[in-house]
């Protein structure tokens, strides 16, 4: 039998507050984890810790702005004191505040998306790492995006920042191995997120894209939560510096 419990494990989900990152801390939740939810506004967060309680699991909200290291390090020394340690980390938290050609893009929509898509994650990683291996290793998750390998229309920044991740997958993934750390990459396609909003709203973009995904429609935030399930179980022990694709065929 497959061992997908994740009892008596501590995990961080950023970006927990609604869409992927919801979707994934309820699935977590239910099967045994005890969750940190964070987001930059901790009024989001309630509903979802609201929700997994009521399962009979257990969740706290934090709020933290993951693009800015003293913050990160804030969460850490919270994690570090109430817990002990860390076992599970899901880098969801992102943002795409410019849709349009990159060539009309100003410094501040270049700053701010490499700020929470890839400086972020990256100091997430480094203190996570450090708190999983006093645990005896742990799982972690970046939430990336098929625009990382193939750029989506009027997304250009955005894609930057999701091939970077993926990068910074794969090379966490070598770097942590020895400490008995996975890391892997959920790559989810067109997914009905307040993030793809303008895509799914946009009618001559939403049928383009419908055209390249042989499911013919977009995803729902629960059908990525069994992906992410298996890369941070004991299912996943073998698998690290993966990317898994969640996209309908779109890439196939």
């Amino acid at each position: 039998m497959l061992n997908f419990s994740l009892e008596n494990k501590i995990a961080l989900i950023t970006g927990a507050s609604r869409g992927i990152g919801e979707a994934i801390a309820l699935t977590l939740a239910e099967y045994g984890a005890k969750c940190i939810l964070v987001s930059r506004k901790i009024e989001g967060l309630q509903t979802v810790v609201e929700k997994i309680k009521q399962k009979g699991a257990e969740a706290e909200a934090v709020s933290c702005h993951v693009g800015y290291v003293e913050k990160i390090k804030n969460l850490f020394n919270h994690i570090r004191k109430k817990y002990g340690g860390l076992h599970i980390l899901i880098n969801n938290a992102a943002t795409n505040p410019y849709f349009g050609e990159m060539i009309n893009a100003d410094e501040g929509a270049w700053d701010k998306t490499i700020e929470v898509n890839l400086k972020g994650p990256f100091f997430i990683i480094q203190q996570a790492a450090k708190l999983m291996e006093t645990s005896g290793g742990g799982a972690i998750v970046n939430t990336a995006s098929i625009a990382g390998m193939r750029p989506g229309p009027m997304q250009g920044i955005y894609s930057i920042t999701k091939a970077g991740l993926i990068t910074m997958t794969k090379a966490y993934a070598k770097e942590l191995a020895s400490k008995n750390i996975r890391v892997n990459a959920l790559l989810p396609g067109l997914t009905e997120t307040k993030f793809s909003e303008a895509l799914i709203k946009t009618d001559w973009i939403y049928q383009q894209a419908i055209e390249h995904i042989p499911l013919k429609r977009h995803a729902h935030p629960s059908e990525m939560a069994g992906a992410v399930l298996y890369l941070v179980s004991d299912a996943a022990s073998y698998t690290t510096g993966a990317c898994i694709v969640c996209d309908g065929g779109a890439l196939a």
